[in-house]
């Protein structure tokens, strides 16, 4: 009897974290599915909303961002001649 229900218990609750593993999962990728779906309304509202002199970027690269950021250390040396007038 004792056998049976640690069985049945031990059953029970290693189906109720496989339920809730593959729940968590699917509430995952239906709620990227949704920001993506908002991203793109977003984008084609921008663009629709554009005149033709705008410039609108889509996407930057999140490494050209930090490549940028850590370059610049007291801007860059132009070398040029003063010209009197």
């Amino acid at each position: 009897m004792w056998k049976f229900l640690v069985i049945v218990l031990g059953v029970g609750w290693l189906l109720g974290q496989l339920i809730r593993y593959f729940l968590r999962s699917k509430l995952a990728k239906f709620a990227r599915h949704v920001n993506d779906i908002a991203k793109e309304e977003q984008r084609a509202q921008r663009h629709a909303s554009a005149s033709k002199d705008e410039i609108i970027v889509d996407y930057a690269p999140q490494n050209q961002k930090e490549k940028r950021a850590n370059n610049i250390k007291g801007g860059e040396y132009v070398d040029y001649e003063e010209v009197k007038e």
